[in-house]
C-alpha cells in the first residue's frame, strides 16, 4: 500500500447483509441467556450504539427475532424476550445457537427421538414403495460402506446419502424436510459427530444393511424396527456427554 492509499472505511467491511448479521448475534445471546425470558431487549437506541447500524436495520432484525419466536414486541413494554418453549428450533440460527449452548445434550437427545420417530416411519413407507433401482442403491451403498469403515468422514458422506435415498423412497417430503434441516446445523458440531473410530462404522453399517434388507424384502414393519434401533443404538455408541441419555427410552 502506497502512502496516497488509505484502507477501505470499516462499514464497507461488514457483513452484506447486517440485519441477518445482528440477528445471529442476538439469537446467541438470547439463547445464552444474556438475555433472559420475560426481559427487555435494550431499546433500539442502545442496539443501534452496540452494533453501529441505523434504526431501520435494527427494526429488521427484531422482525426476524419476532419470526423464530425469540421476541414479541409488547406496546408500552418494549421487545420482550419469549420462553423457550415458543421459540422454532427448526430455523438453522436456533437450533445452531441451542445445540452449541447446551450442556445437558438435551437438545441432541430430542434431535435423535425425532430423527428416529420420523426415519423409522418412512423406511417402513419405503419398503412398501422401493422400487429394484432403490433397492440396488441401497445395497451398493452398504457394500462401500463396508471399505470405509477406516475412513469415518467419507463414510459419514455415504452414511448421510444412505439415509437420504430412503427418505425420498418414501415420498414424504414433509418429514424428509425436517430430518434435512436438523440434521444439517447437528452435523457441524462435535458432539453430535461424537466417537468415531472404526468398531462404532462396522457396527453402524450392520444397522445399514438390516434397513436395506428389510426394504429390499418389501417388509415394512421390519424396515420400520430396524431403522429405530439403528438409530438408537448408533446414537447411543457415539454419544460422549453428560447424562444417561433417559429421553432416548421408549
Amino acid at each position: 500500500m502506497t502512502g496516497s492509499q488509505t484502507a477501505a472505511p470499516a462499514w464497507t467491511r461488514r457483513p452484506a447483509n447486517l440485519a441477518r448479521a445482528i440477528t445471529a448475534e442476538l439469537v446467541s445471546r438470547i439463547v445464552g441467556g444474556l438475555h433472559p425470558p420475560g426481559t427487555p431487549l435494550p431499546p433500539e437506541p442502545a442496539l443501534c450504539e452496540t452494533f453501529s447500524v441505523s434504526r431501520t436495520v435494527v427494526r429488521e432484525a427484531v422482525k426476524l427475532l419476532q419470526e423464530k419466536g425469540l421476541v414479541q414486541v409488547r406496546q408500552g413494554s418494549g421487545t420482550i424476550v419469549t420462553s423457550p418453549g415458543t421459540w422454532n428450533l427448526l430455523d438453522e440460527l436456533v437450533l445452531a445457537a441451542s445445540i452449541a449452548q447446551d450442556d445437558s445434550m438435551n437438545v441432541l437427545d430430542d434431535l435423535v427421538v425425532t430423527r428416529r420417530l420420523l426415519e423409522s416411519d418412512m423406511a417402513g413407507v419405503a419398503a412398501r414403495r422401493a422400487d429394484q433401482d432403490t433397492i440396488e442403491q441401497l445395497r451398493a451403498l452398504v457394500d462401500r460402506m463396508d471399505e470405509l469403515v477406516d475412513d469415518h468422514v467419507t463414510y459419514e458422506e455415504h452414511d448421510r446419502a444412505f439415509h437420504d435415498i430412503v427418505m425420498h423412497a418414501s415420498g414424504n417430503r414433509i418429514a424428509r424436510g425436517v430430518v434435512t434441516a436438523l440434521q444439517s446445523q447437528a452435523i457441524h458440531t462435535a458432539r453430535y459427530v461424537g466417537r468415531t473410530e472404526r468398531a462404532l462404522c462396522v457396527a453402524s453399517n450392520l444397522g445399514h444393511r438390516q434397513v436395506s434388507e428389510h426394504i429390499a424384502a418389501h417388509d415394512p414393519d421390519g424396515a420400520a424396527a430396524a431403522m429405530f434401533t439403528h438409530i438408537t443404538d448408533a446414537w447411543l455408541a457415539r454419544r460422549a456427554g453428560p447424562g444417561d441419555a433417559l429421553r432416548l427410552q421408549r
